[in-house]
């Protein structure tokens, strides 16, 4: 398998690419000739960059197209914090766990689940903030982080940027909390990685599940072996490009099997108290 370039537009080829054989085939004018679908097909976490700035504008924009994410109810629970200063993308690295291609990035973007605002403007109105201490509080904060961060990522390659995600900064929140400058209420949910992709970068579109077994009509669809087996095939013939062995369903397996899959994030509840989210 070879991977696809993020200059690919041919709609069905894209689909090719993330789905192997199970990819769909699609006929419709308007799905083709979608530009926006081609840009969200040709998705790739990108962990190589060059030393081309990203401009504060562009990061402006960023925020911007951030902000038009949908928000529940219109609270805006949350907050992005830029990180360019090289001391502070380095102690993200080798304090807060992060991935070493961290320090790399000109941009980092710490988005945060943010109640301190809300239980700020309560405080200056007499009014306590007890609904932020219930974990739908935390979870509305956090979905509200993770919508804003993909409009930013699709608006950044859409602009020739490359993104990563990194929930990696989650393996010491307090410390990314403390570089952020973050008050109580207020927790980094992940960072995104923004930067010029490096050309010689191999990274292509990786496989996903096939979309019958993420997909289910009118009920929940359980997976099939079978599922499994041919997915296992397909992400196992794109990591040969890329240099990889490992297996999807040893990852999962180990991921779910015992505590140690969660790296070290097992005392995320108490961490959250302490940063004044008990979550309830």
């Amino acid at each position: 398998m070879t991977p696809a370039t993020t200059t690919d537009t041919d709609v069905n080829a894209l689909l090719r690419a993330r789905y192997g054989d199970a990819a769909p085939a699609l006929t419709e004018a308007a799905l083709l000739d979608s530009p926006v679908l081609a840009q969200l097909l040709q998705h790739r976490s990108v962990r190589r960059f060059t030393t081309e700035p990203v401009t504060p504008e562009t990061v402006t924009a960023l925020v911007a197209a951030a902000q038009s994410a949908a928000t529940s109810s219109n609270n805006q629970v949350w907050s992005v914090v830029e990180i360019r200063d090289e001391t502070a993308r380095t102690r993200l690295v080798h304090e807060a766990g992060g991935s070493t291609f961290v320090a790399d990035a000109p941009v980092i973007l710490l988005f945060v689940a943010d109640w301190a605002r809300a239980a700020a403007i309560a405080d200056r109105h007499g009014e306590p903030a007890e609904a932020a201490d219930y974990l739908e509080s935390t979870l509305v904060g956090f979905v509200d982080a993770a919508l804003a961060a993909q409009n930013a990522v699709v608006a950044a390659e859409a602009l020739g940027l490359g993104t990563c995600y990194l929930g990696s900064l989650r393996n010491h929140p307090e410390v990314t909390a403390e570089i952020a400058g973050l008050p109580p209420r207020a927790v980094v949910a992940f960072g995104v990685a923004v930067g010029h992709p490096d050309p010689t970068d191999r990274a292509g579109i990786k496989p996903r599940l096939a979309p019958q077994v993420v997909h289910g009509v009118e009920t929940y669809r359980p997976v099939e072996p079978t599922d499994v087996e041919a997915y296992e095939r397909e992400l196992a013939a794109y990591n040969a490009t890329q240099g990889r062995a490992s297996g999807w369903v040893r990852a999962i397996v180990g991921r779910v099997s015992r505590v140690a899959g969660l790296h070290g994030r097992e005392p995320m509840r108490a961490w959250l108290e302490a940063r004044g989210l008990p979550s309830r």
